[in-house]
């Protein structure tokens, strides 16, 4: 498979026949998900439609090297998680799938990132290692051609100096934070630059009490005078992330699809009903697992956008414990 083809899809028959393809060479070639189909008593070439594949579940990243076989890692990619937890490792042997991903996605939905400073809050992040999106963020600042692109670890009279300096020059600009830490920006600096896209990453990562979207969203929207907050959705298991523009409605790039499944019956996927536990189709994840159930609950809309409704710990999940140990 070469990554031209994943990322120049452009109709449905595209995606299904590129997956079907992904699917076969993964049932093969990935020791894990092998044995979970086969645990699962499924024959691939049965299936003949990408809503047919099964779905790995997202704890086995934690359990066992999800990769394929012969297949040396370039880089392995790591979750946060406080002391003692198991964490998620995602190893990728080939990081041009990962760039390529990324960078398609960013241009499709925000545009040429030469053009755009890009100002990341993401101190979290930063003090540990294995990180994928500060590996995504690194490339972006060093893509853009803007002087002021970088990271603020917790220097805030600076980055609100440089937010003001890029709006008096009416520059495009990105500012990506960490939940907690954008709050804790705008509890010390107000700033009114309606122009400037905020992303949020999501996580308090025990910083702060937890809160709703929409009350999250209303303070920051105040405390930097925007009109909408964005958002990325993406993980350490994934090579590809969506991006909402405001309201937490997400979209995928082309070459990711999110499907439904019933939270009580982890194989079967909802037609009918629009909502329940997420499963991800990455494409991009050629050398790892494109099919994953996630423990992420989530709503599905006609248009194929999507919103996060929360997260369900792993005794919420039924029958999905199949093989992980």
């Amino acid at each position: 498979m070469h990554r031209d083809q994943v990322f120049n899809i452009q109709t449905e028959q595209d995606f299904n026949t590129i997956a079907l393809e992904i699917f076969n060479f993964q049932a093969q070639h990935t020791p894990v998900y092998r044995d979970y189909i086969q645990a699962l008593r499924i024959a691939p070439e049965t299936i003949v439609d990408y809503r047919q594949i099964p779905f790995l579940p997202i704890q086995f990243f934690k359990t066992h090297a999800v990769v394929a076989e012969n297949h040396s890692p370039e880089i392995t990619f790591s979750s946060s998680g406080t002391t003692g937890m198991i964490t998620s490792k995602h190893p990728v042997p080939d990081l041009s799938w990962y760039t390529d991903s990324f960078r398609k996605a960013f241009d499709l939905f925000y545009g040429d990132v030469q053009d755009i400073a890009i100002l990341a809050l993401l101190p979290n992040y930063l003090e540990r290692e294995g990180s994928s999106l500060i590996y995504m963020v690194d490339d972006l600042i060093q893509s853009s051609q803007q002087t002021e692109s970088g990271y603020f670890l917790y220097n805030h009279d600076d980055l609100y100096n440089s937010l003001k300096q890029l709006q008096q020059k009416g520059t495009k600009t990105i500012l990506i934070g960490v939940t907690y830490a954008l709050l804790d920006f705008i509890d010390s600096h107000q700033i009114d630059f309606p122009k400037l896209i905020v992303m949020e990453t999501g996580g308090m990562k025990g910083k702060r009490k937890e809160m709703v979207r929409e009350e999250l969203h209303e303070q920051l929207k105040m405390g930097f005078g925007v009109p909408h907050i964005h958002s990325e959705y993406g993980m350490t298991e994934l090579l590809s992330q969506g991006y909402s523009y405001g309201d937490g409605i997400f979209q995928t790039p082309p070459w990711m699809k999110i499907l439904i499944r019933d939270t009580n019956d982890p194989l079967t996927l909802l037609t009918d009903k629009k909502t329940g536990a997420i499963n991800v189709i990455d494409l991009a994840n050629y050398y790892s697992c494109s099919f994953i159930a996630t423990q992420d609950l989530g709503k599905i809309h006609a248009d194929q956008s999507f919103e996060i409704l929360g997260r369900f710990d792993n005794a919420d999940i039924r029958g999905c414990n199949l093989l992980v140990q």
